[in-house]
């Protein structure tokens, strides 16, 4: 049988492969994005209200958050090289659909298969970087890989809304489309795909790698873990509130602050996401410090992002003054980063290799749970008390998040990365 390097020996290639893998994340959030900065465009066009509004922005979070435990599952099982791609593909193409719309339900089905197309994205993604980097640059290569999801938010934002205002709002989707399809094309020769449980293997080649584990025995070890069953709790609350500020934010400002669709869309994500950059990157060097000293290194971590970032939340939404409101906006966004660093990172720590795309898939279907209620709920909200007051109450689900996570922290995580350590060891 041919030998197979080992993570440990790759090389630069384990960090080149997080830059490829960048680009299609790019792609991943921009193509998501982009709907967002025209919703004042379709609110015209095709008569839609906030609730209607809701619900296409809400579709795409259904059938993603449904899929990603199966995608997980089928990402222990296939090559993650070809779901990454296909489905890289499979989206842009759905994008670039999206441009033809002519009614109402065109926008909801496009959104709703983007969701189908994205779903195997995150799970095969994120195992394949951890085979690449064990526990002393996990945390920093995935943040590294986080960053291009804040770049791809502003990029579909500000570049949806750029073409919606000056050459019509369906061009931007043709164009990302078009982009993302020629980019998986050119991937295929450079993506390799490692050995599972490569980053935590002795030597420099092994034969076979470890085989998946069956279901029945993966899908209750995972749920029995009980830090894993908080963090997926808590990045419901997290991605509830992130969903809020990606499908709200450039409606709020275009209607509070009478900024254009431009505008709007650029400013609705720029200081957020460029703040969460330099978050992302803080959060995951500051992880892999502490991991390197405590088992709860990363989940402390990201409790300090949560505990920090629910006042900013409040006073975004309370504001009506627009300098306060770039400081909310940028507070908000450089503690999201430190929470979002280590979303996955801190999930593996209590995750056996091998299960590592189900946890994955299981802990994206809660969190876009949270997601998908958050459009509809602050729609219906805002109709009620004012979309800022809505935006600003937020707050508080971090606040939540941030006490789930100081449960796990005192009450559950020495003993479960004790438990994973042991049960890695005699596999």
């Amino acid at each position: 049988m041919m030998k197979t390097q080992t993570a440990a020996s790759t090389g630069n290639y384990k960090w080149i492969v997080v830059f490829m893998l960048w680009f299609i994340c790019f792609f991943n959030y921009a193509d998501r994005q982009a709907i967002f900065s025209v919703f004042p465009i379709l609110e015209k066009e095709f008569g839609l209200s906030n609730w209607q509004l809701g619900i296409v922005g809400s579709s795409f979070m259904w059938v993603y958050a449904a899929l990603a435990p199966i995608a997980g599952i089928i990402g222990d099982r296939f090559r993650r090289k070809t779901l990454i791609l296909w489905g890289l593909a499979f989206w842009s193409l759905v994008t670039g659909l999206t441009g033809i719309s002519t009614v109402f339900w065109h926008l909801v089905l496009f959104r709703a298969l983007e969701g189908f197309g994205e779903a195997f994205y995150f799970p095969a993604s994120m195992s394949l970087i951890s085979d690449y980097h064990g526990k002393e640059t996990r945390s920093r290569a995935m943040s590294f890989h986080q960053s291009s999801v804040y770049a791809g938010t502003i990029g579909g934002g500000a570049f949806a809304g750029f073409m919606a205002e000056y050459y019509g709002w369906r061009l931007g989707f043709y164009i990302f489309g078009a982009l993302g399809i020629l980019l998986a094309i050119v991937l295929v020769k450079f993506i390799r795909e490692p050995l599972r449980g490569a980053s935590e293997m002795t030597g420099t080649s092994v034969e076979t790698e470890q085989k998946p584990l069956p279901v029945r025995e993966v899908l209750p070890e995972i749920l029995r873990t009980p830090t894993a069953v908080a963090l997926m709790a808590v990045f419901f609350c997290a991605n509830f509130v992130a969903s809020v500020f990606l499908t709200w934010m450039p409606s709020f400002l275009n209607k509070n602050f009478q900024m254009n669709l431009a505008m709007a869309g650029l400013t609705g994500t720029a200081f957020i996401q460029i703040a969460s950059v330099l978050g992302v990157l803080t959060g995951g060097a500051l992880a892999d410090a502490l991991a390197r000293r405590k088992a709860s290194g990363r989940i402390t971590t990201q409790m300090i992002g949560l505990v920090c970032g629910a006042p900013f939340i409040f006073l975004t939404g309370w504001t009506l003054s627009i300098p306060i409101l770039i400081v909310g906006m940028t507070g908000f966004g450089f503690f999201k980063g430190i929470y979002d660093a280590n979303i996955f990172a801190s999930l593996f720590d209590v995750v056996r290799p091998r299960s590592r795309a189900t946890a994955a898939g299981i802990m994206i279907a809660v969190g876009w749970g949270g997601g998908a209620i958050a459009p509809i709920a602050i729609g219906i909200a805002s109709e009620r008390w004012g979309l800022g007051s809505s935006i600003a109450a937020n707050g508080a689900v971090y606040i939540v998040a941030a006490v789930l996570m100081a449960v796990a922290i005192f009450a559950f995580i020495d003993k479960d990365t004790k438990k994973i350590a042991q049960q890695t060891l005699s596999a």
